[in-house]
């Protein structure tokens, strides 16, 4: 997958879920709720022993779906991550030295930033998609639209304290592409297996 073909997926799915999978059984399903709901993408995170085979399911499950691996700390979680498959990667920070080994890798990627410096550090590594993370702490709506003057070039995925009532004030700025979520499958409804409250909020998710 190409950066134009990621940003695509992305715009097109608005809200890109955040997802923990404890089982990889329930990769499957889950793909196909959240595409059934009509979402593009997907973002699984490296926080579960599981998370790079239920990558592999999901994929397997839904092709078309593109399934990101979030919480990329390290090459290492990286190369696990794109052998399970991953067609993009997000890490919650930026340091120098995981900017240039992910560079190499040659998969697109979204690095976390919460400051202006932060941004313009990626930004000279060549990076102008980016996850603006913890979103709402760091200053929320207002900050991404004060980094838009001198940065215009720039476009971010806000992550981190989103919800559905505050979504749309952050799909409104010219410098977002989506938003990232936990609440469209919280580990709960995982749990719970209840496939068709996640195919919901996958809707309504699409519909803001």
């Amino acid at each position: 997958m190409n950066h134009t073909a990621l940003i695509a997926a992305l715009r097109a799915t608005r809200v890109l879920p955040v997802i923990e999978i404890e089982e990889a059984a329930n990769a499957a399903p889950l793909a196909h709720a959240l595409a059934e709901g009509g979402l593009k993408a997907v973002e699984l995170t490296l926080r579960t022993a599981s998370a790079c085979e239920a990558l592999a399911a999901a994929k397997k499950a839904e092709p078309e779906l593109v399934v990101g691996m979030g919480t990329v700390l390290d090459e290492a979680g990286a190369r696990r991550a794109i052998d399970a498959g991953a067609d993009f990667l997000v890490t919650p920070g930026a340091p120098p030295a995981l900017l240039q080994s992910l560079i190499g890798l040659g998969v697109p990627f979204l690095p976390g930033v919460a400051t202006a410096s932060e941004a313009m550090a990626a930004r000279a590594a060549g990076v102008t998609l980016m996850k603006f993370f913890p979103a709402e702490p760091a200053g929320g709506t207002a900050y991404l639209k004060a980094l838009s003057g001198p940065l215009p070039d720039l476009t971010f995925c806000p992550t981190g304290g989103v919800g559905p009532d505050a979504a749309p004030a952050y799909l409104a700025l010219k410098n977002v592409v989506c938003v990232g979520g936990s609440w469209l499958a919280p580990r709960e409804l995982i749990g719970a297996r209840d496939w068709d409250a996640i195919r919901a909020n996958a809707r309504r998710a699409v519909a803001l």
